[in-house]
């Protein structure tokens, strides 16, 4: 069974479209967080970000600056979270990799913030963590 993104940009779904390309579709988020909130989605099916193809991630992010740099300057946007999640415990619900270009403004809708509930940070070991994470970079 298809995406919505996979029907979206195949046209069998409507969307309002903000940029398009052989390999990248931006359209506007249908639940618009602030407005301008727009998703960057790659044609080419990946589940996620970490599954994607280098040149089509890159290509994904491009658009997604462009379109940051852009509501920053058209829409007055004072900032903007660029966001994309991996997995259901992350918060993805469509499982075809996609870019988040949120615009935040002045006034009352603050940023973005993840914490670790319930769970006490101060004690963890993080010269111990960035070495095994490091490690595993060089993998």
């Amino acid at each position: 069974m298809e995406d919505i993104f996979c029907r979206i940009i195949k046209g069998e779904i409507p969307s309002t479209k903000i940029y398009e390309d052989d390999d990248v579709l931006a359209i506007l988020d249908i639940s618009q967080t602030t407005k301008g909130h727009t998703l960057v989605i790659p044609k080419a099916h990946c589940d996620n970000f970490l599954s994607c193809p280098a040149d089509i991630m890159h290509k994904v992010m491009d658009v997604a600056q462009r379109i940051g740099q852009a509501e920053m300057s058209i829409l007055g946007a004072k900032g903007v979270n660029i966001l994309t999640n991996v997995g259901e415990p992350a918060g993805q619900s469509v499982m075809h990799f996609h870019v988040h270009v949120i615009p935040r403004y002045l006034g009352g809708e603050g940023g973005f913030q993840i914490t670790m509930k319930g769970q006490d940070t101060s004690a963890m070991d993080l010269p111990r963590l960035a070495m095994d994470i490091s490690k595993a970079l060089k993998k």
